[in-house]
C-alpha cells in the first residue's frame, strides 16, 4: 500500500520522489488544506477507501497513513 500511496503523492501532487519516505512527516511534504482535500478524494477513487481529511492531518506520517489505508482495505474484504 506504501508504494501507492508514494506513487499517488508523487504523480497527482508533485511532491518531490526523494521526498516520499516512509517516515517523511505529511506536513513536511507541502500538502495545504486543498491538496488534503483532494489526497483524502484520490485515495477514496483510486483505492476505494474513505479517509477523512481529519484523519489525514492527525497521522503523523506516510507510513501511518498507509498502514491506515492498508487496515481499511483488509476489513472492507
Amino acid at each position: 500500500m506504501y508504494e501507492q500511496l508514494r506513487d499517488m503523492l508523487i504523480t497527482s501532487f508533485r511532491v518531490p520522489a526523494d521526498a516520499v519516505t516512509p517516515d517523511a512527516r505529511l506536513k513536511e511534504l507541502d500538502l495545504d488544506s486543498l491538496d488534503v482535500v483532494e489526497l483524502a478524494l484520490a485515495i477514496q477513487q483510486q483505492l476505494g477507501v474513505q479517509i477523512s481529511e481529519d484523519e489525514i492531518i492527525e497521522l503523523a506520517d506516510v507510513r501511518s497513513l498507509a498502514g491506515l489505508i492498508e487496515d481499511r482495505t483488509s476489513r472492507a474484504v
